[in-house]
């Protein structure tokens, strides 16, 4: 079932329906992307034509974020639960230790993506992280240096790619390249290398369930998030309750 919030279609599905389905088009070997839409997503849809061709081309669209569980709520169709990429990614990495999944991880600051890799190869000593990398900033419209990153995924031939790039530079990405890189999974995860790594310290759990984790991230960089959380993320709000109202009439 596809719940529409704001004229985005997002699948009402668990996290465990997600792993599911994830490992079927592994098993398929078939291309896909997956894609988590939060508030901030949801404004930057908008007005972006490209964006929201990754959005429509997209095999998995997940929630992440309470706001949009409430959201869900208030308009009738209730999703089942938040799935994060911060909450998918330690998941995911956890069935691949088991069941063999070769894993890339592309972004984040630097050293992050690394670190990353030791995080896991400590608690998951099968784990297999065929190859990590944190691009320069600007890489993307650097020839030399996007053609060296698309050749080091080539070359390690991951069953998963997750790339920790922000929003929507790493959904742009992936769709340009993800047919070329056949990796059977590809998907945005934002900062989510950065706290698994200690560069950045992520919401206490009680915050993250309470829906406050954007206030957390806040407070831990005021100078880049403000606008972002205070003035431009506030017209999502005007956007549900005038989907209610249309739809009410």
């Amino acid at each position: 079932m596809i719940v529409n919030i704001a004229n985005i279609g997002i699948h009402n599905i668990n996290l465990n329906d997600a792993i599911n389905l994830i490992e079927g088009l592994i098993a398929k070997n078939q291309q896909g992307i997956v894609v988590t839409p939060n508030v901030d997503h949801i404004i930057k849809l908008m007005g972006d034509e490209e964006f929201r061709t990754v959005y429509k081309n997209a095999f998995l669209v997940l929630a992440d974020g309470m706001p949009l569980i409430w959201a869900s709520k208030f308009l009738g169709t209730p999703l089942q639960e938040k799935v994060s990429g911060s909450d998918l990614f330690p998941k995911l990495c956890k069935v691949s230790a088991y069941k063999g999944y070769k894993l890339f991880f592309l972004g984040g600051r630097l050293g992050s993506a690394l670190e990353t890799k030791r995080v896991f190869e400590r608690q998951y000593p099968d784990i297999r992280i065929v190859g990590v990398y944190s691009p320069p900033y600007g890489f993307e419209n650097d020839e030399q240096e996007n053609t060296k990153i698309l050749n080091m995924i080539k070359d390690a031939n991951p069953d998963i790619l997750f790339v920790g790039l922000g929003a929507p530079k790493q959904e742009k990405w992936i769709y340009k390249h993800f047919k070329e890189l056949k990796v059977p999974l590809s998907i945005g995860v934002g900062a989510t290398f950065d706290f698994v790594s200690g560069q950045i310290k992520r919401a206490p759990i009680w915050m993250q369930k309470a829906g406050l984790e954007w206030f957390w991230r806040l407070m831990m960089e005021p100078k880049r998030l403000w606008k972002r959380y205070l003035i431009d993320d506030m017209k999502f709000f005007w956007l549900v309750f005038k989907q209610r109202f249309i739809k009410s009439q």
